[in-house]
């Protein structure tokens, strides 16, 4: 419930930088905020969970300066925002103002920041994603300059043997994994340039949260997928591998792919492995669908007007904007 205006604090102190030690705040503005909008959207009872401290350790290192929050003059958080940048792909999130503190401008300043922090940053492409039902949310960032594109769409494949095809990034050693890293950052450059994805391989592995797996043809790397097993929930068991980026040259090394994940779910010690795809990598959601996959989330994808997104030259590459 809101709080009377005359019980707010004055003022909102801020950005900040986050640190690991802000972890617990974070997550309860965070569940308290989005338990919110599902009221608001008619979901009552829906609680929204605490996210594992880990994937928000995954949040902050990723970030880095874009890592932002702010605080009421009790020293409370009371908002935050985390904007990311891979190369130039800047996208924003998770963003969350508190209950009692929406409504007061708080909201358009805190995307204003990350906005601001990724155009000095070199961002060519600013974008967010936000629950496609929601129109009080898809005015609020119309307003701000964002355009609605098309949906992402989550799919899910049950875990299964392998048949052939994918190498684990950790199962490499030295100077092997180091090249290795170098080859994916090409790949995703030559996909759609401006895309590099090699500082969240690397905290990923840091933080022994998933793995990154491999494809070749004929000894050359054509397609990738990092990855995290890690619960995304606090105090969850692994049920669901989750692929946060993905590139390959050509779909037809799609089925490949899909082999080596369910190879690495099924290792990784969960049900099924998941995938977040946009919707104008249409045949490889054709394939997903023809591999037996089940659609079980969307979420609509919008880009600042002034920084859309980079068109890929060919092959497919999927970026997850939401951790």
């Amino acid at each position: 419930m809101a709080l009377p205006r005359s019980l707010r604090p004055s003022r909102a102190v801020g950005p900040q930088p986050i640190t690991p030690t802000d972890i617990a705040p974070l997550n309860a503005v965070f569940s308290d905020a989005f338990t919110e909008r599902y009221r608001r959207d008619g979901l009552v009872g829906v609680r929204v969970p605490y996210l594992n401290p880990l994937i928000w350790r995954f949040a902050i290192e990723d970030a880095g300066d874009g890592a932002m929050l702010w605080r009421d003059d009790r020293g409370q958080i009371i908002a935050f925002n985390v904007a990311h940048l891979s190369g130039r792909e800047g996208w924003m999130g998770p963003l969350a103002v508190k209950p009692e503190w929406q409504g007061q401008g708080l909201g358009r300043e805190i995307v204003e920041a990350g906005i601001q922090w990724l155009t000095a940053a070199g961002a060519t492409t600013i974008g967010l994603e936000t629950m496609p039902r929601t129109m009080d949310n898809i005015g609020f960032y119309s307003q701000l300059g964002f355009v609605p594109g098309r949906l992402t769409i989550t799919v899910t494949l049950e875990a299964a043997p392998a048949d052939g095809g994918g190498v684990r990034l950790a199962s490499l050693g030295g100077s092997a994994r180091a090249d290795a890293v170098r080859a994916c950052t090409a790949l995703a450059g030559a996909v759609a340039p401006g895309h590099d994805y090699h500082r969240e391989i690397d905290i990923t592995h840091a933080l022994s949260l998933g793995d990154t797996v491999l494809i070749h043809e004929r000894d050359e790397i054509v397609g990738f997928a990092l990855c995290h097993s890690a619960p995304l929930v606090e105090g969850r068991a692994r049920e669901e591998l989750r692929v946060l980026k993905l590139v390959l040259t050509h779909d037809r090394h799609a089925p490949t792919m899909f082999r080596a994940l369910g190879a690495m779910a099924r290792d990784s010690g969960c049900r099924r492995w998941a995938v977040r795809v946009q919707g104008e990598c249409e045949q490889f959601y054709r394939q997903l669908v023809q591999a037996g996959g089940r659609v079980r989330w969307t979420d609509l994808r919008m880009a600042l007007a002034s920084h859309p997104e980079v068109p890929r030259r060919s092959g497919v590459l999927l970026s997850n904007w939401e951790i």
